[in-house]
């Protein structure tokens, strides 16, 4: 016979009395480094990041040539006040609190479009971050260019996830912009590759018309001046691709689409989905089309997406996607890196999970100030750096410094065998990837890391092995000539003595048969290099190496 229960403790009847809802903004305020503020170094550049990104999306949608003006003060112990002030359009006043003070509320979260940032969170987590070191609020400047400027201090209500405003102030003034001054404590500023420096400088390699002002907290001012005077064009808003559509995806757009039937509902709702292409749909599934898409089951959207999978579709249009642009990237590596030689790509575009579209750009760079330290500062340290390939990732032309380990980035660059294509990881060399997409897939709210989706990957590491054996014919070929060289200066070394001996022989000048000599060794070596096939790069096979798809897996 079965024990009898216990009666329930007062205890156990309690348990829930505790239970209660939290906002976003209180559990960000707990789980910070979810948001890029995990270090002292990565939280003062993380703030500078939001700020900027802010600036130049504002311009680029106004249709306004960016120009920014960012200045760090040193005010203390790890304590800064940073000023990032930029021309764009202003923010209307009862908009200012949502930007800067309320987090998930923005333009860009719920569009289907290619945006710099996505979720909202960005200017709210760094006036958060301010606020909960130095218990301050953030100052806001904004003008709109109409004679009225609106001032005032933002703080985040934690409680509710909204603005708390104080001293408001209404000036006349003809300012058309917005300037962010904020203090930060328990911050560190460095001059290293996550530092504030770099980050600015990277944004500026993929951001050529923009004009950025930068003073360091030692006063010294960097100018990067525009290399392009063309903004770039505005994304049009996209429908999803059905390639790569997941059951959860078409469920969910089924439940707020208008349409009155499946089919109807796939042609409107989706790019590239024709008439045809749902005829081709409904001779693959088991049940009629013509039913409504709320009324549609995962069992049948499964089919759905199985159809989906064996029919052929159009790649998506290109105007949803805006990358750099290959004439704005070389005028940027000319700009900041100088670079005696490279090369830059641009893959067609391709479609991960979810029917989202992207596109990868890859641009390297040899010679001139690229690699971590510049050609000319090798030959001064006089040996080579052992690790000076310097490896830039960009996701929507915004850089990513941190959490490189787990970004598909810099695993496509590491399942690239690079002595392949006659690169050492001494060569001063550049390596930069610009991942372009509606929808970037971080790996975080901090969005500093892409995930490895198998098609992503596969179309970093194509374009990767392209260049890579472009610049390996150009290495491979400085290489031959190099040698060519040194054989022609050890045959010059003898030219003298040879000369002398010959003119003692037969009675001629030396000075005629020295000028002889040297004409025929340079005949000789010029004629070899102009007659010389193109150096062969070994090809490398496409598909991802075994040990970085077991990884992935």
């Amino acid at each position: 016979m079965a024990e009898a229960q216990s009666a329930p403790t007062e205890k156990t009847i309690n348990i829930h009395k505790d239970f209660k809802e939290h906002s976003v903004a209180e559990f960000f305020k707990k789980n910070r480094q979810m948001l890029g503020y995990s270090g002292k170094i990565v939280s003062l550049t993380t703030v500078i990041h939001e700020y900027v990104t802010n600036a130049l999306d504002a311009c680029e949608e106004a249709g306004i040539l960016p120009e920014i003006y960012v200045k760090l003060d040193k005010l203390g112990h790890e304590h800064y006040k940073l000023i990032v002030e930029d021309n764009g359009p202003g923010i209307p006043k009862k908009l200012v609190g949502k930007v800067f003070a309320t987090m998930l509320a923005g333009t860009k979260f719920h569009v289907f479009k290619q945006a710099r940032g996505q979720q909202g969170i960005g200017a709210a987590g760094a006036v958060m971050f301010a606020q909960e070191t130095t218990g301050k609020p953030t100052k806001i400047i904004t003008g709109q260019g109409n004679n009225e400027v609106h001032e005032m201090r933002v703080a985040i209500d934690l409680k509710t996830n909204s603005a708390a405003i104080s001293d408001e102030k209404i000036y006349s003034g003809r300012m058309r912009g917005t300037r962010v001054e904020t203090e930060l404590k328990h911050v560190l500023y460095q001059k290293s590759e996550q530092g504030p420096d770099e980050y600015i400088r990277r944004t500026m390699l993929v951001n050529p018309h923009a004009k950025l002002t930068y003073m360091d907290p030692d006063s010294i001012t960097t100018v990067y001046d525009r290399a392009s005077g063309q903004i770039p064009k505005q994304p049009k808003e996209a429908k999803p691709h059905p390639k790569g559509l997941e059951t959860s995806d078409l469920m969910a757009y089924a439940t707020k689409t208008k349409a009155r039937s499946v089919a109807s509902f796939l042609e409107s709702e989706f790019t590239r989905m024709s008439n045809a292409k749902t005829k081709e749909i409904q001779d693959r599934v088991a049940f009629d089309m013509n039913k409504r898409p709320q009324d549609l089951r995962w069992e049948e959207a499964e089919q759905v997406c199985q159809a989906i999978e064996k029919i052929s579709f159009i790649a998506p249009p290109t105007d949803v996607l805006i990358p750099i642009g290959q004439n704005n990237l070389e005028k940027a590596l000319e700009n900041i890196l100088t670079p005696e030689f490279k090369d830059i790509l641009t893959r067609p575009a391709g479609i991960f999970r979810g029917g989202v579209p992207f596109q990868i750009e890859v641009a390297i760079a040899y010679g001139g100030k690229s690699g971590k330290v510049g050609e000319a500062e090798l030959e001064q340290l006089g040996e080579a750096k052992k690790d000076n390939i310097e490896i830039m990732r960009f996701a929507n032309r915004t850089p990513l410094l941190f959490d490189s380990g787990g970004c598909a980035i810099t695993k496509a660059i590491q399942s690239v065998d690079w002595k392949r294509y006659e690169i050492r990881p001494e060569n001063p060399l550049t390596i930069m990837v610009n991942f372009t997409s509606i929808h970037v897939p971080y790996t975080g709210a901090g969005k500093q890391s892409i995930a490895s989706e198998d098609e992503v990957l596969k179309e970093i590491r194509l374009a990767l092995m392209e260049v890579g054996r472009k610049v390996g014919r150009y290495v491979a070929g400085k290489k031959k000539m190099y040698e060519q060289e040194q054989k022609k200066k050890t045959l010059e070394m003898y030219i003298k003595p040879v000369a002398d001996s010959l003119a003692k022989i037969t009675g001629e000048s030396a000075e005629r048969l020295e000028s002889q000599l040297r004409q025929i060794i340079e005949a000789k070596y010029s004629a070899e290099l102009e007659e010389a096939p193109e150096p062969e790069v070994e090809e490398e096979a496409d598909e991802i190496p075994d040990e970085v798809a077991h990884e992935l897996e």
